[in-house]
């Protein structure tokens, strides 16, 4: 699935958040997305899924633009289309760990346990799926949220600064089970981080400033990493 994003403009009252954005993500492909604080990194990826609205410009995902869509129909892309990775992991606490990657099945009245229990183990988590998230690490947390985004077989997924609150070492390790599982279920992945190392892992590097986008250096994906367990 492709995503069109052109002459993108978004405001806050009369205060420029970002303007003259344009991109491109081609069906498969790893974009990171790098900029200074307050350069509105977040935002454009909210814009990217319809989760938040823009000014001028257009958001064309899978060939619809997000635009003309109702809040009902933009929701139903997202819960097919798209996959949400955050910081804050956003697990919800009263649920074990199994329920919560089941979570995008259940609101697309589907049910497979062989498909959630298939994701922990694929993100290093096998046999964790009855433990309540405050019985795992920051580092397991974070591969919960991966295997959550992935379950429904999203078509794009949008990664917010998910190694943010992690050590360098946890924080390689979920990279390699966000970068490997995206890949191996072909899915187009946008990353949003300050991390340089995250960012180079990326087909593409785009540095995002209050006046657009400025393409970066483009680097080389390493191959299928092995991920570990903390």
């Amino acid at each position: 699935m492709s995503l069109v994003i052109t002459d993108l403009a978004k405001h806050y009252g009369e205060v420029a958040v970002f303007s003259h954005v344009s991109l491109t993500v081609r069906e498969g492909e790893f974009v990171a997305i790098v900029g200074e604080s307050g350069v509105g990194k977040s935002t454009l990826l909210n814009c990217m899924a319809g989760l938040d609205t823009w000014d001028s410009g257009s958001v064309i995902l899978d060939g619809q633009d997000l635009s003309r869509l109702n809040d009902e129909q933009k929701a139903r892309l997202r819960r097919e289309k798209t996959g949400f990775v955050f910081q804050a992991f956003h697990v919800l606490p009263h649920l074990d760990v199994a329920q919560n990657v089941a979570l995008p099945l259940l609101l697309l009245g589907q049910h497979d346990d062989a498909r959630v229990q298939a994701m922990l183990e694929a993100v290093g988590l096998a046999g964790l799926g009855g433990r309540l998230p405050q019985q795992l690490s920051g580092g397991q947390l974070q591969r919960v949220a991966i295997a959550r985004a992935l379950v429904h077989k999203p078509s794009l997924l949008l990664a917010d600064e998910p190694t943010g609150n992690l050590d360098p070492s946890t924080a390689a390790r979920v990279m390699d089970a966000l970068i490997d599982q995206s890949r191996s279920h072909g899915a187009s992945l946008v990353l949003v981080t300050h991390s340089e190392a995250a960012a180079s892992r990326a087909d593409r590097v785009l540095h995002l400033s209050s006046t657009g986008v400025i393409p970066g250096p483009a680097v080389v994906m390493p191959g299928p990493a092995v991920v570990m367990p903390d």
